[in-house]
């Protein structure tokens, strides 16, 4: 086919997918559907899940570790960043409610986890 009957030049359908891509952002911040958090501190900082393994079951998991760890934090078991050992939050579940450290009885509410603050030693 020559050039004289191509439909669309190369840069015409270059500018039209950028143009869609662009209209497609701004009709979906105006509508709504991108979600901006305000609030930084109550930012889901990671997904995780919890795998029920029966005795004598194997399971495979990736050979790689994390780069996170978890710790204690008044009862609590906190995730943190091994890089940067500021970054840390509480694990909640679905109900956001804090899952304990130990079987023991619950921890006090009255006491909220300060920045900071070193994680107790529970294990």
């Amino acid at each position: 086919m020559s050039q004289s009957e191509a439909r669309f030049t190369v840069r015409s359908l270059i500018v039209t997918a950028i143009a869609t891509i662009i209209v497609t952002i701004v009709v979906l911040e105006a509508s709504g559907r991108i979600d901006h958090a305000e609030n930084k501190d109550h930012v889901p900082v990671g997904e995780f899940e919890a795998v029920h393994i029966k005795p004598g079951e194997e399971f495979r998991m990736s050979p790689k570790s994390s780069e996170l760890h978890a710790a204690c934090e008044q009862g609590y078991l906190a995730i943190a960043a091994d890089v940067d050992p500021e970054f840390r939050g509480i694990l909640v579940d679905y109900k956001n409610r804090g899952v304990r450290c130990s079987r023991g009885p619950t921890p006090a509410h009255d006491r909220p986890v300060h920045e900071g603050q070193e994680p107790a030693d529970n294990g």
